[in-house]
């Protein structure tokens, strides 16, 4: 068995911010009284539940190059990324919230950081295939 102990931190602390996102839109469904099923109703409420659903939809992206990296090329360097993955989502997420204009520093910093994992895989994947 090969032990993962940093990515397997780092999963778990992405499905924390997954979570976390789910409850702040259950909160604005609260607070703007927005009844489910609707996703629309108030524009802030609206901004929860984008940043959620942009939150899931990266995740599916990042969580199968993150633990590729981390078995092709290191558990070390995956959880790394994994991390400023996270701090980008959170930095979009509060921007977003905010002013849904100002939340592309946080979007670029966590789309390189997948491509780098991304790449890291492919790179590590191939190494393999090769030798």
């Amino acid at each position: 068995m090969i032990a993962l102990p940093l990515t397997s931190l780092i999963t778990l602390l992405i499905l924390l911010l997954m979570f976390a996102t789910g409850l702040n839109v259950g909160r604005a469904r609260g607070r703007y009284g927005i009844k489910a099923p609707a996703v629309t109703g108030h524009v802030m409420f609206e901004r929860a539940y984008r940043i959620q659903m942009n939150t899931l939809e990266n995740a599916a992206l990042l969580l199968p190059a993150l633990w590729l990296y981390a078995g092709f090329i290191g558990d070390r360097g995956a959880a790394a990324m994994g991390l400023v993955w996270i701090v980008a989502r959170i930095w979009y997420a509060i921007a977003y919230q905010g002013d849904p204009a100002k939340r592309s520093g946080g979007f670029a910093l966590s789309v390189l950081t997948f491509a780098g994992l991304w790449l890291g895989a492919i790179w590590g994947v191939a190494r393999v295939l090769t030798h």
